[in-house]
C-alpha cells in the first residue's frame, strides 16, 4: 500500500523574523492577513495547544509547510494556499481549499472537517486525562 501523508501548508514564510512580522499584521490589521489557516491554528505568538495536540494524534505521516518551502518541494501543484492535502505516493488531493479554508471560523470547527475527510485514517481519539475523584484504589 501507498504510504499516505496529510500536508498542512501556510501562506505565510518561514522563520523568526517571518513569524514576528506575521503576528503583527494578525494584530493590527487581522482582515487583511492572508493566511486562514495560520489565524486558525496559531494564537498571536504560538501554535494553539489543541492544534498541535491534534496534529500528534493523526494516524497518517504529517507535514507542514510554509509557502516558499511548499513551491520549493511541489513546483507543479499550482493550488491557492493555504491548503490541506492528502498525499498519495507521487499524487496530491486537495481535502480542503484556500476559499474553504476562509470560510471556516473557528479551530473547533476546522478539526471535525479534517477527520471527515481522512475518514478512517482521522486522528485517534484523545484520552481525557482523569482527575483526582477517578483514581483507581491502592
Amino acid at each position: 500500500m501507498t504510504p499516505e501523508r496529510l500536508l498542512i501548508v501556510y501562506n505565510a514564510e518561514a522563520g523568526i523574523a517571518a513569524g514576528i512580522k506575521d503576528s503583527i499584521h494578525k494584530l493590527l490589521s487581522p482582515d487583511t492577513y492572508p493566511c486562514s489557516l495560520c489565524a486558525l491554528t496559531h494564537g498571536t505568538l504560538r501554535m494553539d495547544p489543541a492544534w498541535k495536540a491534534f496534529l500528534a494524534r493523526i494516524l497518517i505521516d504529517v507535514r507542514v509547510y510554509h509557502r516558499p518551502d511548499f513551491r520549493d518541494r511541489y513546483p507543479d501543484l499550482a493550488i491557492a494556499l493555504p491548503a490541506i492535502l492528502l498525499e498519495r505516493g507521487r499524487a496530491a488531493e486537495l481535502l480542503i481549499g484556500n476559499e474553504e479554508l476562509a470560510g471556516i471560523g473557528s479551530l473547533d470547527a476546522l478539526i471535525p472537517r479534517i477527520e471527515a475527510a481522512l475518514g478512517n485514517q482521522a486522528a485517534a481519539p484523545s484520552v481525557r486525562p482523569r482527575n483526582n475523584s477517578e483514581r483507581s484504589p491502592r
